[in-house]
């Protein structure tokens, strides 16, 4: 009876021994494939996310098919043959429908095995293609074409890019001293030209300036000139006039009119000198002889 007992413990304790370990949980974002040793091997039927019983000499390989982010730092030459390190980040993911091939042909560290060397091979490929100064500002069209290269490598591989981006660009020591040489250079020729730009207008404001001042005096001197012409056209004109009525008749009228004259009526024709007293009436008068 004892014997029994300790039987029926031994079954319970052997059974408890093989259920352990015995399913396994694909857990969402991931896919799993059967795996019979025995007889029919891989399945390709791909297991959506649950928990899976199993005997304890079958498994259950599960497979990640998140998009999942990779960085690596590639060091590259540019066009230039100056070095580069570029730090290149890939999201990636294994197309969940094509799982069973992809274990079939590379198995689940698909990225070292992969991936990871013909990112590389594309990093360094496209970088020299560009000057080292050109990078940083053409870095997303050197994205787009590394991810146009890397689909091509990895066509019919069972996996699925969806960006690739350059996070980081150093430069070496010497490098980025040169650049700032360069730089320091071109803001002193900037500067200089901006300097040579006020320089000009300056002198352009002050040349309008004096010119301008310059046709005021001669539209100045040109009107005083024109005014005398006029002043003069006018006297001369009234000059004219006057001499046009400056008749013997008048002249004899105008003397005969003025209260400071004294004439005297003579016999016409008579051929005798005479002397006329002009002085003031209170003046003494004196005597005058032929």
């Amino acid at each position: 009876m004892k014997s029994l007992h300790w039987i029926l413990q031994c079954l319970v304790l052997v059974g408890v021994l093989l259920s352990v370990g015995c399913g396994v949980s694909v857990k969402p974002g991931e896919r799993g494939l059967r795996w019979y040793p025995l007889s029919e091997g891989l399945t390709n039927e791909p297991l959506q996310n649950g928990f899976y019983w199993r005997a304890f000499w079958n498994d259950i390989y599960v497979y990640p098919v998140q998009w999942g982010s990779f960085t690596e730092e590639v060091d590259a030459l540019s066009s230039d043959d100056l070095q580069v390190n570029v730090k290149s980040a890939i999201i990636i993911r294994a197309v969940p429908e094509e799982i069973y091939f992809l274990a079939q042909e590379v198995g689940p560290d698909w990225y070292p095995k992969v991936v990871r060397p013909e990112f590389l091979a594309a990093v360094r490929s496209v970088v020299s293609g560009y000057a080292m100064v050109n990078v940083p500002e053409k870095s997303t069209e050197i994205s787009h074409k590394i991810q146009g290269v890397l689909d091509e490598k990895l066509k019919g591989r069972h996996l699925e890019i969806q960006s690739i981006a350059l996070a980081d660009i150093d430069w070496p020591k010497m490098v980025l001293e040169a650049i700032e040489r360069k730089q320091a250079k071109e803001q002193e020729k900037e500067q200089k030209e901006f300097e040579l730009i006020i320089a000009t207008r300056d002198a352009e404001i002050m040349r309008r300036r004096a010119k301008g001042e310059g046709d005021s005096l001669m539209i100045r001197a040109e009107g005083e000139a024109e005014s005398l012409r006029i002043r003069a056209e006018g006297q001369a004109k009234a000059q004219a006039n006057i001499l046009k009525t400056l008749t013997p008749e008048y002249l004899q009228y105008k003397l005969y009119d003025s209260q400071n004259s004294k004439f005297v009526i003579l016999p016409n024709n008579m051929q005798i000198p005479l002397l006329l007293n002009t002085e003031s009436s209170q003046s003494p008068q004196r005597n005058l002889s032929p």
